[in-house]
């Protein structure tokens, strides 16, 4: 299996005078945060299972600087995203996949002004082009007619438009997919972004990702679908809040296509 999970740094594939097909993009909560982990692993498994000759920068890879960013600190996000930009450019990457859409946006909308010019793809429009291309297979397995929801992610959807690759790929895990009244334009925020992450919550009468939440038990899922790890540490936590642990599942869509894999 530790075999299966080979990941190659990019700092490898320049010593063999290689270039892989696309650099991942891991992003501080797939390196750092348990959960995140997960999902790493399971698009990890789902590259290898597609034979996609990919490569990560290891150690070299820092924070893009989105939160610094959002939370006002424009310096700070400057001297990190230039960082990365380098290194980037350094090994000339020219396609970027992540899992996070805030990476996603950050390295596609904010790094070209600062010279940083890449072809950035969310893991589910890559995952999807895989399926299009039949490099990879997507079935139901254990998901097959279960109830789900797909919880849109800021900037994924209202940020970039990005609202049919990953309902495309849990229609083909053959579930039953379920919208929220709040859905696509008008889904609302889980509560994580512009650095709220990071911070404390406002004084109000309701945390966002409860409201969120509860929109999603209204059609009674079994699992919400996320396609973020902020959003999945929330709707995680507003699941837990609600006391639906165990009879509702957070799921990224790259986990559960591998689970359905049983990669």
């Amino acid at each position: 299996m530790a075999e299966a999970l080979k990941v190659p740094t990019m700092a490898e594939y320049m010593a063999e005078g290689k270039k892989p097909e696309v650099l991942f993009w891991v992003g501080c909560m797939g390196s750092f945060d348990d959960r995140a982990k997960k999902v790493t692993k399971a698009f990890v498994k789902l590259l290898h299972e597609a034979k996609v000759d990919f490569a990560v920068l290891g150690t070299e890879e820092s924070c893009t600087g989105d939160p610094a960013k959002r939370a006002g600190n424009e310096f700070l996000f400057q001297m990190q995203a230039v960082t990365n930009i380098e290194v980037l450019n350094g090994y000339e990457i020219k396609k970027v996949v992540t899992a996070c859409p805030h990476c996603f946006n950050t390295i596609k909308n904010e790094y070209p002004a600062l010279g940083g010019n890449y072809d950035v793809m969310h893991h589910t429009t890559f995952l999807k082009s895989l399926l299009d291309e039949g490099r990879l297979t997507v079935q139901g397995g254990k998901f097959k007619g279960k109830r789900i929801t797909f919880h849109d992610p800021c900037y994924l959807g209202r940020g970039n438009n990005i609202y049919e690759a990953p309902r495309d790929l849990l229609r083909k895990l053959e579930v039953e997919l379920l919208e929220m009244r709040k859905c696509k334009q008008n889904a609302l925020c889980c509560g994580a972004g512009g650095g709220q992450m990071f911070k404390d919550a406002e004084p109000g009468n309701k945390e966002v990702n409860i409201e969120r939440t509860e929109q999603a038990m209204e059609v009674k899922p079994e699992i919400i679908a996320a396609g973020c790890p902020f959003c999945s540490t929330m709707m995680t936590d507003g699941v837990k809040g609600k006391d639906q642990e165990g009879k509702i599942e957070v799921m990224d869509v790259a986990e559960m296509i591998a689970n359905a894999h049983d990669l």
